[in-house]
């Protein structure tokens, strides 16, 4: 179904309702921080975080997703309030009290251990185990002024306990390799065998913190077992460039099924914890810096292209054994801020520089469509045109790639990466380009209640809305947007030339438990 687009530049503050074309004229690269315009932006941004968050209350809470066009709710993430949980750590980076306390308030009262539904235990670990555990960290730490009742602060942690320890049978197999699907009353899993790269590779941050915390070491050694097996991949023919794996695993034998993957979406954030495992503690995980290093510099050597038509533009390849393949996607987009991220870590240049080149192809998937946002899945080619279809060419000679999925689910990569840029570089010109962004996400993604994913980037309007709202618009989008702009803190990467916080990949930042790097 299409619905009718409505006025949002009516909703928007002033500022923010300026023509496309013309805000695009305005694009600076390096130039000295205003302080007072970035500001201004981080209060915009807020201003949308908190439209949302009241459209969110008043139609959907405590239900997990609004529906915005209709006002409507679903449930998608077994009615615990997926919204609500993943909305805490960027309130509280916001500050702002009053949505912290609807949220404190309801954490105590969500009943982890009952739901009718099918549970992923990657979703329930990125989402509300990490901003349980994210919540637990700001509000002991540096936002313990926003504690206005240490109870409910402490039950962020004993409710992250209480859910773990009902998920823990997932990893009761032969291998240790959990299973993903899960069922509770009584507890059992799908009944299958295979478990994905990303859904095993991206559970070790947020049990590991949360052993840390609670003293409960069985939380670690469950999904360090896991891991065990992405650290030491078998059979070889499963790694066909060091580092490089395949995307799926037998959970019986932990032995890896194929030798496809890449940085996208099924395999993406099992490397983006391996670097951030060492951010986290580098005393305990030089083992995963190592497997990250291989990793990064096997995709440097073979699967860094650039396009035919644009060869200024640099995209990470698919590939399928040693056969790269010229596909992307927008979860992708966040493989910029990951090697700048361990470029920075590692003090080693070459992966900040082509971190930035990742970033640089990103943008420009989004400065190319007629929203200016970038497409779900894009393709290009090193050939001339070959594989373009033809109604696209136009667009690919310009572009530098060409859309083979429109589809845009509010997602919050490309900015990730712009954040990492400017928090490494200081150049101005990555805020502009975050800026760019969430204008135009703004001017097309919002309506009614909220904010909705839409069908087609390359659609004036955007083609249609899906009425629905990603709890992940408050988690990560949101706050990607808004810490860009904000002042320097303590939990902002590469604060004082450290890190002493690490964001898991629903954009939830943990204490590190090391020495900051």
């Amino acid at each position: 179904m299409h619905f009718s687009k409505l006025s949002t530049l009516a909703l928007l503050p002033l500022a923010l309702a300026v023509p496309v074309d013309e805000r695009l004229q305005k694009r600076q690269d390096i130039r000295p921080d205003n302080h007072a315009l970035n500001r201004d932006r981080a209060d915009q941004v807020k201003e949308a975080f908190t439209f949302a968050w009241n459209g969110y209350k008043k139609y959907a809470f405590p239900h997990d997703e609004l529906h915005p066009v209709s006002n409507g709710f679903s449930n998608s993430r077994n009615g615990w309030g997926a919204t609500a949980v993943d909305a805490l750590s960027t309130a509280l980076l916001m500050q702002i009290p009053e949505i912290i306390d609807e949220i404190l308030n309801y954490i105590p009262t969500i009943n982890f251990d009952t739901t009718s539904d099918q549970i992923s235990l990657f979703e329930t670990t990125i989402r509300y185990l990490g901003g349980l555990i994210s919540g637990y960290d700001l509000l002991k730490g540096p936002l313990a002024s926003f504690a206005k009742n240490s109870t409910t602060v402490d039950a962020c942690l004993s409710q992250a306990r209480r859910l773990a320890s009902n998920l823990a049978f997932a990893f009761d197999t032969p291998s240790g390799v959990p299973i993903n699907n899960l069922y509770f009353n009584p507890s059992r899993t799908d009944g299958g065998t295979t478990n994905g790269l990303a859904t095993v590779g991206t559970l070790v941050l947020e049990w590991t913190r949360l052993a840390d915390l609670t003293g409960n070491t069985s939380f670690a050694t469950l999904v360090q077992k896991g891991e065990s097996y992405i650290l030491n991949p078998k059979p070889a023919t499963s790694e066909p460039w060091p580092g490089l794996v395949g995307s799926n695993i037998d959970t019986i034998t932990g032995n890896f099924l194929d030798a496809s993957g890449g940085w996208v979406g099924g395999s993406d954030s099992a490397y983006e914890y391996l670097i951030k495992m060492y951010v986290y503690d580098t005393t305990r995980f030089a083992t995963y810096r190592d497997r990250w290093i291989k990793a990064a510099d096997s995709s440097i050597a073979y699967l860094a292209q650039h396009p035919s038509s644009r060869p200024d533009l640099t995209f990470l390849a698919y590939y399928n054994g040693k056969n790269p393949i010229s596909y992307s996607q927008h979860l992708a987009c966040f493989d910029g801020g990951n090697f700048i991220l361990g470029g920075l870590v590692l003090q080693e240049q070459k992966y900040i520089d082509f971190g930035l080149a990742l970033v640089n192809g990103c943008e420009d998937t989004y400065n190319q469509t007629v929203t200016h946002i970038g497409p779900e899945e894009f393709r290009w080619s090193t050939n001339g045109t070959q594989g373009v279809p033809s109604d696209q060419i136009a667009f690919y000679n310009r572009a530098g790639y060409y859309i083979t999925n429109g589809f845009y689910d509010l997602r919050p990569e490309v900015l990730e990466s712009f954040y990492y840029a400017y928090r490494a570089t200081g150049d101005q010109k990555y805020r502009d380009w975050a800026w760019n962004g969430f204008v135009a996400i703004n001017a097309t993604a919002r309506v009614g209640s909220g904010f909705s994913s839409f069908q087609n980037v390359n659609a004036a309007g955007g083609g249609g809305y899906s009425d629905f709202q990603e709890s992940f618009l408050f988690a990560e989008l949101m706050k990607y947007a808004y810490l860009i702009h904000a002042p320097d803190n303590v939990w902002q990467v590469e604060h004082n030339g450290k890190n002493e916080w690490v964001y898991n990949t629903e954009a939830h930042p943990f204490k590190v438990a090391g020495p900051p790097i």
